[in-house]
């Protein structure tokens, strides 16, 4: 039977609005797979993201304790900041002193300003446990066109913390006073000590400076410098700098060394920062493996060092060990012995430097460069050089640690 021309229209109809209606489904389908596919996985990097931050953000505000139990991963040192040689350096010299000591100092002045600062002009950091009188400020501040500024020590660095027994320190001062040990008396030279020790870089007028020249009163400078040391320091890397290397007297650190083993044991967290003992100076100031300390440091009233050795955290953790024991009141700690060991154990070799060509005498010794080179440039005798001198010197040692690898 024939279909009548009106449904066989409609059928044609159908069959097309059916096809279309299947391409409609299967792009639909299409679509809802591509969304279910593509969709979770972006879904899950964004958790994932999160999560790791959330991670981060965890760790970050963990308790100090905590990330030293759980991560063994070693902290980054900040980069260097970048700088041109040229560029000026943020250096001063610091002199503890009294007024009774001027003219001692004033000698001092003369002949850094003849020998060195009247090139550079580095400003002057006079610092006293009294008021400077006005006529130190006058007379020091005449002697040179560099800045010269005057600060007094307050009683946290210059006096008895709450927990030293004083009349302990008393009895133990007689003890040692009867043993010979110099300056076995004196309340004023355990202040000096434990000042240049752990407060004399962290007084206010050096906030803004990076390194520090010592200056004592009576001291002699022998050679001419022309070219700026602060510089030298910072262009090669240098950290410490010194030219006598001497041994101290046993008797005024009996249980120094002991203090210091005992913080490496206590303070692991703070050790780890160190230098292998290969890499380090340690077989300076000791001959026995750590065993025993061999008395030898760098005679600290000169000094060109960077100041932040002794604002570090490692160093001001060491300090504090070391002050709470009483050591510098009981006994007769020095900052010398204080200064080499820690320096020697936190730094790397090729971060010292012996300035040779600083001429240099304090009390009875005399560091004088006995290279020829040296004849026109220095006043010094080379004969009363004290490098080489047999059991008090500690330069042969600072030269064999230098080169034990």
């Amino acid at each position: 039977m024939a279909i009548p021309a009106f449904l066989s229209r409609e059928m044609n109809n159908w069959r097309v609005a059916g096809k279309q209606r299947l391409l409609l489904v299967v792009a639909l389908g299409l679509l809802t797979i591509s969304v279910l596919f593509f969709l979770p996985v972006s879904n899950l990097s964004s958790v994932s993201n999160q999560e790791q931050q959330q991670k981060e953000l965890d760790v970050t505000s963990a308790p100090e304790q905590e990330q030293q139990k759980t991560s063994t991963i070693e902290p980054i040192e900040a980069p260097l900041a970048s700088f041109e040689p040229d560029d000026p350096v943020r250096a001063c010299f610091v002199i503890l002193v009294r007024n009774r000591e001027l003219d001692g100092i004033a000698s001092t002045i003369r002949q850094i300003e003849e020998r060195f600062n009247k090139k550079f002009q580095y400003p002057y950091i006079f610092l006293n446990d009294d008021d400077f009188t006005e006529d130190f400020k006058d007379t020091t501040s005449s002697l040179t066109t560099a800045d010269t500024r005057y600060g007094k020590l307050d009683n946290q660095m210059w006096g008895y913390p709450s927990f030293i027994n004083q009349s302990l320190a008393a009895d133990n001062r007689a003890e040692m006073a009867k043993s010979g040990v110099p300056y076995a008396e004196s309340e004023s030279y355990r202040h000096m000590c434990r000042f240049q020790s752990g407060f004399f870089f962290r007084h206010p007028l050096l906030d803004e400076f990076d390194y520090y020249w010592r200056l004592e009163p009576d001291v002699d400078y022998h050679c001419d410098l022309s070219y700026d040391v602060f510089k030298f320091m910072r262009n090669n890397g240098k950290k410490y700098g010194f030219n006598i290397a001497f041994r101290e007297f046993g008797a005024t650190v009996p249980s120094l060394w002991q203090t210091v083993k005992d913080f490496e044991r206590d303070r692991p967290e703070v050790v780890k920062h160190w230098p292998v003992r290969e890499d380090s100076l340690w077989r300076f100031v000791t001959d026995d493996n750590g065993e025993s300390y061999n008395l030898c440091h760098f005679w600290t009233n000169f000094e060109i060092a960077s100041l932040d050795l002794w604002r570090s955290n490692d160093y001001l953790k060491f300090f504090n060990y070391l002050d709470q024991t009483g050591g510098f009141f009981y006994e007769r700690w020095g900052d010398a012995p204080v200064h080499s060991i820690a320096a020697s154990m936190m730094l790397r070799k090729e971060e010292f430097h012996f300035f040779n060509d600083i001429g240099y005498r304090h009390t009875a010794y005399t560091h004088c460069p006995v290279e020829p080179e040296f004849r026109s440039k220095c006043s010094c005798n080379p004969d009363d050089n004290f490098d080489y001198n047999p059991g008090l010197s500690c330069y042969s040692i600072f030269k064999k640690a230098l080169e034990e690898s």
